[in-house]
C-alpha cells in the first residue's frame, strides 16, 4: 500500500473549554521555557526556597540532634527537591498559558512573531525532524495536554513535529499581509 501525504493543514485533535485562545497543545520543551514570564520564575524562585527555608524552621522548632554532618544531606536533598519543584511550577504556569487555561495575550503576540518570521524565512515552523511521518505522530499523541499532569509524571516534548492542534495557516495569512505592506512602502 502506497505511503499517502498528509493534506490536512493541522490534525484536529479534542480543545479543552476554556476562557482563552489555544496556542498550541503540544508545544516543545525550548518554548515554554523560553516563554515563561519573570512572575513565573519569581513563584518558582520563592517555591524553591521553601523547602530549605521549611527545613530550617523544623529544626529549629524540633531540633533533630543528629549531630555534625547529619544536617547537610537533608538540606542538599531538601534544596534538590525545592528546585525540581521551583522548575516544575514554572514550566506549569508557562505551558497553562498556551493550552488557553490562563491569560495568555502575551504569548499570543510573541507565537506570532516567532512564527511568522519563520514563514518568511522559509523555515519550517516546528523545527526539522528526523522522525518519519508516523513517529512524529507516537511522539505528539505520547505528549500532548501532558502539562495538564505536569505535577504527577513531568513529561516533556523534546520532539519537532507538526502535529500542534493549531491551524497554522493564520501564520502564513499574517506573513503575505506584512510583506504586502513591506512592498508598498
Amino acid at each position: 500500500m502506497a505511503s499517502e501525504e498528509r493534506t490536512t493543514p493541522y490534525i484536529l485533535t479534542k480543545h479543552p473549554n476554556t476562557s482563552y485562545p489555544l496556542i498550541d497543545n503540544d508545544p516543545h520543551f525550548k518554548r515554554v521555557v523560553s516563554y515563561a514570564r519573570p512572575s513565573d520564575w519569581a513563584v518558582g524562585a520563592a517555591l524553591s526556597a521553601g523547602g530549605p527555608a521549611l527545613m530550617l524552621w523544623w529544626e529549629k522548632v524540633s531540633p533533630s540532634y543528629v549531630g555534625r554532618g547529619g544536617f547537610a544531606p537533608i538540606m542538599r536533598l531538601s534544596g534538590a527537591v525545592g528546585l525540581t519543584a521551583g522548575f516544575l511550577m514554572v514550566y506549569s504556569r508557562s505551558i497553562n498559558r498556551f493550552y488557553g487555561v490562563t491569560e495568555n495575550r502575551r504569548e499570543i503576540d510573541m507565537d506570532m512573531r516567532e512564527m511568522v518570521d519563520k514563514v518568511k524565512k522559509g523555515e519550517p515552523l516546528y523545527g526539522k525532524s528526523s522522525l518519519s511521518e508516523y513517529m512524529q505522530g507516537v511522539a505528539a499523541r505520547n505528549s500532548r495536554y501532558s502539562g495538564v499532569f505536569i505535577h504527577v509524571l513531568p513529561w516533556f516534548n523534546f520532539t519537532n513535529h507538526n502535529q500542534h492542534g493549531v491551524d497554522t495557516a493564520k501564520y502564513y495569512q499574517q506573513a503575505e499581509r506584512e510583506l504586502e505592506g513591506e512592498r508598498k512602502l
